[in-house]
């Protein structure tokens, strides 16, 4: 598939921009920038019935050590969804990541977090902003999760300065130079007014339908663990956040709004990459696989795949909802996470192997350790 000219010439000065013109860490950076990357790469919004400010994977730190013990880290990191995201960008240390999603929405929610990183220096001060509580003691940075989330369980929110607080963060949003309306706008400030309200008790939610009870809270997300019992959220550590700290701050992690099976997202993303000769190592894409079955537009997500230079270790991270027991799921997790090799996927698509999203998750060696 082409690009129309002006993409291309747009999409070019736009990876300049983006691995050239990328000031160090704490200098700031012309907005313009960061808003010409968004547009360049950005298709059309689609809808999908989930408000999506947290995940509802349960599992999601499971794949760590499968992704430890495969190689899997560098290169550039695609994925789907809200801040999730930041933990395997934490794990897997890429030079890169774009976070592509159909839903405008989501997008949103990656511009108020970027501002949270942007006014924190810690991960205590980016969770006291998260959740409105007063600045934390300047010892909290060495503190372990569990006795941070206590913190701000026990902490009562101010509610006068709520509003105080809400008009920096959208301060720091307009200060992005990303073309928003009032809507837009206003969006950001109910996402972030609903992480505040509910704090840690935050779940996922579709439209019209009550948190499943296995979805996990925003607490749950903190204190998980992975397969060998080791804490792995981006905020259980100084230095994991600070990881993610210092790619936000170079403009590096880039929310796109754009459809997985679509005509120019990926593409796009693949053609910076290649121009560049970087190398994508890591696509989560959470369980968007299923509904690209059930849409029929599985083999064009396939074929954007196939398009984006990778490294031969390279995994797709993958979440099933389904009741599969061979998978082993934790008993209450509601999902299961794996990984399989993005080449594995492509010819076992390809090949006839893989027709539809049963076979998808039962090909062989595909599970925790595809190595």
């Amino acid at each position: 598939m082409r690009l129309p000219a002006r993409r291309l010439c747009l999409a070019a000065i736009v990876w300049t921009l983006l691995l050239h013109g990328a000031p160090p860490p704490g200098r700031a950076q012309a907005p313009s920038a960061f808003a010409a990357r968004i547009a360049a790469l950005s298709e059309p919004g689609g809808y999908f019935d989930t408000d999506n400010l947290i995940s509802n994977e349960r599992s999601y730190l499971q794949v760590l050590p499968a992704l430890r013990r495969g190689n899997v880290r560098g290169g550039a990191y695609i994925g789907v969804g809200p801040d999730q995201n930041f933990s395997y960008i934490a794990a897997v240390r890429p030079s890169v990541a774009f976070v592509v999603d159909i839903r405008r929405d989501n997008m949103l929610l990656h511009l108020l977090l970027k501002a949270l990183f942007g006014l924190s220096r810690t991960r205590a001060e980016y969770l006291a902003l998260l959740f409105a509580r007063p600045a934390p003691a300047a010892g909290a940075r060495t503190d372990p999760i569990g006795r941070l989330v206590a913190w701000i369980d026990r902490t009562p929110i101010d509610g006068r300065s709520v509003d105080a607080l809400r008009a920096r963060v959208d301060k720091a949003v307009r200060g992005m130079g990303v073309a928003l309306s009032r809507d837009d706008l206003a969006t950001i400030d109910r996402f972030h007014r609903r992480f505040i309200e509910s704090g840690l008790d935050l779940r996922f939610q579709s439209t019209g339908r009550p948190p499943q009870s296995h979805y996990p809270t925003y607490r749950d997300m903190l204190l998980d663990t992975d397969a060998e019992g080791h804490e792995g959220n981006y905020l259980a550590s100084e230095e994991a956040f600070q990881f993610v700290k210092g790619m936000q701050a170079r403009d590096l992690i880039v929310p796109v709004v754009g459809d997985l099976s679509g005509p120019s997202a990926l593409v796009a993303i693949g053609r910076l990459l290649n121009e560049r000769g970087e190398r994508l190592s890591t696509f989560y894409s959470s369980n968007v696989e299923f509904y690209l079955f059930r849409d029929g537009s599985f083999p064009r997500f396939v074929h954007n795949l196939g398009k984006i230079p990778h490294t031969r270790e390279a995994v797709v991270i993958r979440s099933i909802f389904r009741a599969y027991s061979w998978l082993g799921a934790r008993p209450g997790d509601g999902s299961v996470s794996t990984i399989q090799r993005i080449d594995e996927l492509v010819a076992g698509f390809n090949t006839g192997r893989i027709r539809g999203y049963d076979e998808l998750i039962r090909v062989p060696r595909q599970g925790r350790e595809p190595f």
